[in-house]
């Protein structure tokens, strides 16, 4: 903002300067044109010579050029300063725009880990029960190979014994068997 501002700072500031000008310079012709008029009433007689005369027309022309150029000095600057006003106007919409959507994603942003932590918990979910129930499923097929473990061992024992073994389900539509197997 500070860039904008500055040239539109100093362009403020010259024309106030010209317009200081033009009223300093608007004062003078009145009161030379008072002067003129006090002295040419006060004294009937008084004509100005006719080469000063012309001096003054050829003063008040040269005065007049550069008043018209002061003029069209401050008509040019008023436009500059006019678009300015409205390029600042658009970079303080597309600012304000921004800043909107800087907050709104720096929200977005503050919400991703909970969200994130929310959809790693709700998939994780069926991770767990199943892991749960790999665990039970292993728990009991430990303690039937532990029963099955002492069973051999009494079965080694005592050589008539017939060993009871576990049935397993049918894997590929044949049932497994032990190779031990008394069956």
């Amino acid at each position: 903002m500070s860039q904008i501002d500055t040239p539109y700072q100093s362009l403020q500031s010259e024309v106030s300067h010209l317009r200081e000008e033009l009223q300093l310079r608007d004062q003078l012709v009145q009161q030379l044109s008072q002067e003129l008029f006090r002295l040419v009433k006060g004294n009937t007689t008084f004509l100005p010579a006719p080469e000063l005369s012309q001096q003054h027309q050829s003063q008040m022309q040269a005065m007049q050029e550069q008043l018209q150029g002061v003029e069209q000095q401050v008509k040019f600057y008023q436009e500059q300063i006019s678009d300015r006003d409205a390029e600042i106007y658009h970079l303080r919409q597309s600012v304000q725009e921004l800043t909107d959507r800087s907050r709104m994603l720096e929200q977005v942003v503050q919400e991703l880990p909970q969200i994130y932590r929310q959809k790693f918990t709700e998939r994780l979910a069926p991770i767990k029960e199943k892991v749960t129930m790999l665990q039970r499923e292993n728990r009991q097929l430990h303690a039937e190979l532990q029963s099955l473990t002492y069973r051999l061992a009494i079965k080694s024992r005592t050589p008539n014994a017939r060993l009871d073994l576990p049935s397993f389900p049918k894997v590929g539509g044949s049932r497994v068997s032990l190779p031990f197997s008394n069956a």
